[in-house]
């Protein structure tokens, strides 16, 4: 039976933080399923994700002195690889970019489904950019990662109470958002039929 990947304990980090270098060679390698894991749920495609995991693991290794908690590790990383993430949505939103299909896009889509895909994953993206942080957190923890209530609440010091008021106001704001109608292209205000 497989194990699951296990964060690395408290005293490999404490020992990394120290300068330990085969420690933090440890805590990075033990790292870096989960890391992997996170990107693949938060990013927008394989590449974007894989660019955000490398990122993260070099925050990782860099950094690791400045993690002020050793027990921390898990939402540190979360944060940090979130964070990438969402630079690349904003990157995606400002240059009117798509991300790559997949290997499940097998039939190529025609012009205008790709133009209506293209702009709906801009609505989307920027939609979950207009967010506020802590909105945003929470929505993508809990509905993008799947992480667990609780789990959630845990890694943002939140009450489970305060966590789900949250998440609600995130899906509300989100929902508003994507259903709010768009103006048609080229609308003025009407001002008065020019014809008597």
């Amino acid at each position: 039976m497989n194990r699951p990947f296990s964060w690395p304990d408290e005293r490999l980090v404490k020992a990394a933080q120290d300068g330990d270098v085969a420690s933090l060679t440890t805590v990075v390698l033990e790292s870096q399923p989960h890391v992997r894991k996170f990107a693949l749920s938060l990013c927008a495609s394989p590449q974007d994700a894989e660019d955000a995991a490398q990122e993260a693991l070099i925050t990782l290794y860099r950094k690791i002195g400045t993690l002020r908690a050793s027990g921390a590790l898990a939402s540190w990383m979360f944060r940090i690889v979130r964070n990438e993430c969402l630079r690349h949505v904003r990157r995606l939103v400002r240059w009117g970019e798509e991300p790559e299909a997949g290997p499940e896009a097998a039939s190529e889509p025609s012009a205008e489904e790709a133009v209506l895909h293209r702009l709906e994953a801009r609505r989307i993206a920027a939609a979950v950019a207009a967010l506020p942080r802590d909105q945003r957190q929470v929505l993508i923890m809990r509905d993008v990662q799947g992480l667990p209530g609780r789990a959630v609440a845990r890694a943002l010091g939140l009450s489970d109470a305060a966590m789900k008021s949250r998440l609600h106001r995130a899906r509300t704001a989100l929902r508003h958002s994507l259903t709010a109608p768009d103006p048609a292209p080229g609308a003025r205000p009407s001002e008065g039929d020019p014809h008597p």
